[in-house]
């Protein structure tokens, strides 16, 4: 689906300097739809990359840093990207899928650091996003979930304790009917980006289905970031967006 020439559309991406992240910023902007990027660094550049129809803005803002965030949030550079939307999209894409191992080995500072990021950034984002739409016709909230939302894994009990939080606050967010909102967490399913790569690193001793996602590299199970983010984005600006509060691209 592609953004109409008449429908001003606007979207908020986090963590969107690679992976993922990246790929859904090119798909957007590709489909003419402008966006600003938050992250705690800025995109390299590509070089001899074409021209998009989209316009693309980037803050530097560490999202492991709630104080920082909410700084930020009680300015008006988010109100004024969003000035003059017909439709706005927040997607909540940044996170970190540590620490890794059982409760025993977790630095207690890096649990709070992934419970900052993957759950009370997006909160946050979500929260302050919906204010500033509230004239807006058609708005959308998209958490990027995960299996480990809806399965428990041996060494992920934060990612999965995280990103399952994720999913309950958009089955209850779905509840509150604000007028124009429609609020999903999406699962976009095995993507090769460098968060595969670190869990692939990892002791099997913290995470026993190390391998597991080795032989899913071997033999080419990974999606794309490219093509998980075209389906996922496809999916954002569908009209069946929001009628589940929890999906995964692998299944639409």
């Amino acid at each position: 689906m592609t953004a109409t020439s008449h429908l001003v559309t606007k979207a908020i991406v986090t963590g969107h300097t690679r992976g993922l992240g990246a790929a859904l910023v090119d798909a957007l902007l590709t489909r003419g739809i402008d966006v600003l990027g938050l992250a705690r660094s800025n995109r390299a550049p590509v070089a001899d990359a074409p021209p998009l129809p989209g316009s693309f803005v980037e803050v530097e803002l560490d999202l492991s840093d709630s104080e920082r965030l909410a700084q930020w949030l009680s300015g008006d550079t988010l109100a004024a990207f969003l000035h003059g939307a017909d439709r706005a999209l927040l997607i909540n894409n940044a996170g970190t899928v540590g620490p890794i191992g059982p409760c025993a080995v977790q630095p207690p500072a890096d649990v709070a650091r992934a419970v900052t990021l993957n759950v009370t950034a997006p909160l946050m984002l979500s929260s302050a996003f919906s204010a500033a739409t509230a004239d807006v016709p058609d708005r959308r909230i998209a958490h990027v979930s995960s299996g480990a939302a809806r399965n428990p894994y041996a060494g992920w009990n934060i990612y999965c304790a995280t990103k399952a939080a994720l999913d309950h606050h958009a089955r209850a967010a779905a509840l509150d009917g604000e007028p124009g909102l429609r609020v999903a967490s999406v699962a976009p399913g095995v993507v090769d980006t460098d968060m595969q790569g670190e869990i692939r690193g990892i002791d099997e001793a913290r995470f026993p289905l190390r391998e597991r996602f080795a032989e899913m590299k071997r033999t080419g199970q990974l999606a794309s970031p490219e093509d998980a983010a075209d389906t996922f984005a496809g999916y954002l600006l569908s009209d069946a967006f929001g009628e589940t509060p929890t999906a995964d691209v692998r299944s639409l």
